[in-house]
């Protein structure tokens, strides 16, 4: 993929379908477990009727790590990344997992950036047990590395009876996030524990669908229903038969859902 400078560090990117800016853009966000590279098979068909962009996350690829301490960080770098490539303020935005809570505090801290938000496998804060898991891992890649927590990852991101059948989606999720930056790793996992925005989201203007895996244990179902209820207007979809990475185990489906939303 390419990569442009933005704010002196690299970023890699992709962009795909019709360049005309007739206001059917979308990008497409990534989450912690995964890096752009989840979009291959969806960002195809969603181009066929879009302009479609996709950005690798510092640390990730060959976005360059920066030291981002919190989630308002990330969502920064986001409208600097856009900014850097003229995506319009007409484009639509679609984000899964960790890219969903650098989404929504993009759309939050941005009004008017974008015209549409689809958010899949987030919520509006973690309780206090679902914190614990991001310290450990931050913990453990920075004492080893990225190879200390890709079993847990791939446990976080797929149901079993998915990771049973698909050995070799397993195996290339594993490489592909072997190779992410430590560091980035480790504070984007203590920023995501730390954030918190029931407050903020009845304020959130820009008109939001909330999805979420009806299997998906790392952001549960009842909590991404829950986030829904607090911004006004929001829809809520389950995505059946699907845990934390519809983009790899419902593609048809999650397509469906995005097009739909965004009519």
């Amino acid at each position: 993929m390419p990569v442009i400078k933005v704010t002196g560090h690299a970023v890699e990117y992709h962009q795909q379908g019709d360049a005309s800016d007739d206001g059917r853009h979308l990008v497409l966000v990534h989450s912690l477990l995964t890096d752009a590279s989840v979009f291959e098979g969806i960002a195809p068909v969603l181009a066929r009727t879009r302009r479609v962009t996709t950005v690798n996350l510092p640390g990730y690829g060959a976005s360059a790590a920066r030291p981002l301490e919190t989630i308002a960080g990330y969502a920064a770098f986001l409208r600097e990344a856009l900014d850097a490539l003229a995506v319009p303020a007409t484009a639509d935005l679609f984000a899964n997992g960790f890219g969903a809570f650098v989404a929504t505090l993009f759309a939050l801290d941005n009004p008017g950036r974008i015209r549409r938000l689809v958010v899949a496998d987030v919520n509006a804060g973690f309780p206090e047990a679902g914190r614990i898991p991001f310290g450990m891992m931050a913990g453990k890649v920075t004492e080893g590395g990225m190879q200390t927590v890709l079993d847990a990852a791939i446990g976080r991101m797929f149901p079993e009876p998915f990771q049973q059948a698909n050995p070799a989606v397993v195996a290339d999720r594993k490489r592909r996030l072997a190779t992410a930056d430590p560091a980035a790793f480790a504070r984007a996992c203590r920023a995501l524990a730390a954030l918190d925005l029931v407050d903020r989201l009845p304020s959130l203007a820009t008109p939001t669908t909330v999805l979420c895996g009806e299997l998906d244990r790392t952001t549960p179902p009842e909590l991404a229903e829950q986030m829904a209820a607090l911004i006004p207007g929001a829809r809520y979809a389950a995505i059946p038969g699907s845990g934390h990475c519809p983009m790899l185990e419902q593609p048809t489906s999650l397509v469906a859902l995005i097009e739909g939303a965004l009519a």
